[in-house]
C-alpha cells in the first residue's frame, strides 16, 4: 500500500511538472509574439451515441447539433478553446437505435428499444496545431489539429419500446421510461482541420468523441439485470460538424516598451 501511494505521488508530481512547463512555455511564447489572435465562431453538425441501444457508431443516427466557441492562441502550436454544444431531437422518429444488430445480438433483439436524447455540453479543450496557422505568410493558411480536454454535460434521456416485448411483459418490467435529467463529466478528444478563407474568416471541420465514465448514459444499467446491459463497456457520445469563425487580432507592446513607458516620449 505504501509503495502504491508513493507511485501515485510520483505520478502527480510528474504531471504537475509537465503542466508547469507547458504553461510556462505558453506564457513565454505569448509575451514574445507581436500579435495575438482570438476567434469567435459557430458550428453546425451532428451528435451521436454509442452504447447498448446502438453498439456501433452509425452516421444515420446523427441528430442535429449546434455549437458556439471561443478560441485563443497561446503559442505557434497551441490554442485553447471553450465551447457550448447543444443537440435536441427534431421529430419523434429521430432516435438512436441499431436494428441491424437484431439478428446478430440476442440482447438487442430482446430489448427492442429506442433512445431519445437531448443534451447541452460545456467544454474546455487544448488544440495542437501541426502547422503555424497564424503565420500570415502561409498561402494557403491551413492546419490539421488534435484536441483533448474536459466537458460537463447536462442531458435528458428517454428510453422506450414501441413494440410488444413478451419476454419483458412476463416479468412485469417495462423499458418505457420518462425523460430524466442527469449531469455527467466527459473527456472530449478528436481531430480537425482549419482553413483561412481570408484574414479574418475561417472554416473548420471537426470530428470528436466523448469518453464517459459510466454505462448509464442510455438509462440501461447493470443494476437491473432485466435490461441486459453490458457493465464492462461504458457509453460514448460524439460531435462532428463544420464551423465558421471570425479572428480578432491584437498588437502586443514589446516587453522593452512595457518596462520603459517613456522610451518613445
Amino acid at each position: 500500500m505504501a509503495l502504491q501511494n508513493f507511485k501515485d505521488a510520483l505520478l502527480v508530481c510528474f504531471l504537475l511538472q509537465i503542466g508547469s512547463a507547458f504553461f510556462g512555455y505558453a506564457s513565454y511564447a505569448q509575451s514574445k509574439a507581436p500579435v495575438t489572435t482570438s476567434e469567435l465562431g459557430v458550428g453546425i453538425g451532428g451528435a451521436n451515441y454509442k452504447g447498448e441501444i446502438s453498439p456501433n457508431y452509425r452516421v444515420l443516427n446523427n441528430q442535429p447539433a449546434l455549437t458556439v466557441f471561443y478560441r485563443r492562441d497561446m503559442s505557434d502550436a497551441i490554442t485553447l478553446r471553450g465551447g457550448l454544444m447543444g443537440s435536441h431531437r427534431i421529430v419523434d422518429s429521430n432516435t438512436f437505435t441499431d436494428h441491424s444488430y437484431a439478428d446478430d445480438r440476442p440482447y438487442h433483439a430482446y430489448r427492442q428499444t429506442e433512445l431519445r436524447l437531448s443534451l447541452l455540453e460545456l467544454s474546455g479543450v487544448m488544440e495542437y496545431n501541426f502547422l503555424d496557422y497564424y503565420d500570415m505568410k502561409q498561402s494557403p493558411r491551413i492546419s490539421p489539429y488534435l484536441f483533448i480536454g474536459v466537458a460537463g454535460l447536462v442531458y435528458n434521456v428517454k428510453l422506450y419500446s414501441d413494440e410488444h416485448t413478451p419476454n419483458l411483459s412476463d416479468t412485469g418490467n417495462s423499458l418505457n421510461k420518462e425523460f430524466n435529467t442527469k449531469v455527467l463529466v466527459s473527456v472530449p478528444f478528436g481531430v480537425g482541420i482549419k482553413y483561412a478563407l481570408s484574414k479574418h474568416w475561417n472554416l473548420g471541420l471537426e470530428f470528436g468523441a466523448r469518453k464517459l465514465f459510466t454505462d448509464k448514459f442510455d438509462a440501461l444499467s447493470e443494476e437491473d439485470p432485466t435490461y441486459l446491459a453490458d457493465p464492462y463497456d461504458n457509453d460514448w457520445y460524439y460531435y462532428n460538424g463544420i464551423s465558421i469563425s471570425y479572428t480578432f487580432y491584437r498588437n502586443n507592446c514589446p516587453p522593452v516598451y512595457k518596462k520603459n513607458p517613456g522610451l518613445l516620449d
